[in-house]
């Protein structure tokens, strides 16, 4: 059902946008590589209750092998956008950061056209990702960041996070083919895990384990939680819907990023900012409605 799927995209959207938001109040003083790991075995433990609640664990060995590896190798890519996105999290502004992660819509967007045949009213999804295009380039609001010790590397992350999570919608689509979403997230959210706990461990960083900060803590479990919500919301819509329209919805998760931003965190949305979330925003309805 079309109204379905368009709900879990929405409510995929909203659940990514207060992840970032709790993820943030956790990173003030944890290492972002040990944050991700903890988020990850949240995320797992949730995944894996939800397969056990439907009973999709039967379906386990009705996957195909190449199913398996187009799952397995989106896990990878998730992971490598974790990995990414909470490291420029740790060093910038959210309001900094989130823009130039989102920018993977457009990317998925061209890519779900050329791969999939997604060519359905053609015209306005390339003139929704051109206005799309715009607001995120307005987002990027020059100047000085408002964190004080926020230098250039929060940049690069940010820009290889959109890469990754470009790659791993397109990777999921293909694998979660004939398997349960809830299913699919629970396999690729191991993957996830093995990758961020390796990384952990290859740097030495698990002695930051012991010093946690409770508060911090439960804020990255909460995140956790938030995104196994985001996940089972965005994968059980991409299952069913069209990935060119799916992806731009879930991106609006920036608004709710930024709308938070303001309250919580108490970063400033400049006229330019809220311009560029309009746009965003109107980008978005004009591929989806």
């Amino acid at each position: 059902m079309r109204g379905m799927w368009l709900l879990m995209a929405v409510l995929s959207a909203f659940f990514s946008g207060v992840t970032a938001i709790l993820a943030k109040c956790g990173l003030r003083k944890t290492d972002s590589d040990v944050a991700t790991a903890l988020r990850t075995t949240v995320v797992l433990a949730f995944s894996w209750v939800m397969v056990a609640f439907a009973g999709s664990a039967e379906g386990m060995t009705a996957i195909s092998g190449r199913s398996l590896t187009f799952l397995l190798l989106s896990g990878l890519a998730t992971g490598l956008s974790w990995i990414c996105y909470f490291k420029a999290l740790a060093l910038g502004d959210v309001s900094r950061v989130a823009p130039i992660d989102k920018s993977s819509t457009v990317m998925t967007v061209l890519l779900a056209i050329f791969l999939f045949a997604e060519t359905q009213r053609l015209a306005v999804k390339l003139i929704g990702t051109a206005i799309l295009t715009a607001g995120i380039l307005l987002l990027l609001e020059p100047g000085r960041p408002r964190k004080a010790s926020a230098g250039k590397g929060w940049m690069f992350y940010a820009v290889l996070s959109a890469v990754f999570a470009a790659l791993t919608s397109i990777l999921a689509k293909i694998g979660i083919e004939g398997v349960a979403s809830d299913l699919a997230t629970a396999i690729r959210t191991a993957v996830v895990l093995v990758l961020a706990w390796g990384i952990v461990f290859a740097k030495g960083k698990q002695r930051l384990l012991r010093p946690l900060d409770k508060r911090e803590l439960g804020y990255i479990a909460l995140s956790g939680v938030a995104t196994g919500c985001a996940w089972l919301c965005y994968y059980s819509a991409i299952s069913t819907g069209i990935v060119s329209v799916v992806v731009p919805i879930d991106k609006l998760s920036i608004v709710v990023m930024a709308a938070f931003s303001c309250l919580f965190l108490k970063e400033r949305l400049t006229r330019r900012m809220a311009g560029g979330l309009s746009l965003v925003v109107a980008g978005t309805l004009m591929m989806a409605i």
